[in-house]
């Protein structure tokens, strides 16, 4: 069974930044359950929102528009493991970032089957 771990959540100021990393236990290289991962984030009192999504090797790639230009997402195949780079972090950044997988190509659509336990991040200003 394919089980989502993140790591790499933290506190920062206003401006820096943090790189999230999601691994992908129990499944194979290339494996068509993790094909799509994607990050998601839930600030308090808010719904759960994507934040970028991306295939395995790219071919499809979805950014928030509050976040172009600030993160990016990337994966190492090899080790079944997703990326967000986070620069110029804002206060409303903040929140639970979590990380997702899917056979198909959600976007940022919260249809993904596979779901991380999240990772926090807060922004101060």
């Amino acid at each position: 069974q394919v089980q989502l771990l993140e790591s790499g959540g933290g506190a920062v100021q206003a401006g820096g930044s943090l790189r999230l990393s999601c691994q992908a236990s129990g499944a194979p290289k290339y494996s068509i359950e993790i094909y799509t991962m994607a990050w998601f984030r839930q600030a308090p009192g808010k719904e759960r929102e994507g934040v970028a999504a991306m295939t395995d090797f790219g071919t499809r790639m979805t950014y928030a528009d509050s976040v172009k230009g600030r993160f990016t997402i990337s994966r190492d195949n090899d080790k079944n493991t997703l990326f967000l780079q986070m620069d110029s972090l804002r206060p409303e950044d903040t929140g639970m970032y979590y990380c997702a997988a899917d056979k198909m190509y959600p976007g940022l659509d919260l249809r993904y089957t596979l779901w991380g336990q999240g990772t926090q991040v807060t922004v101060s200003s």
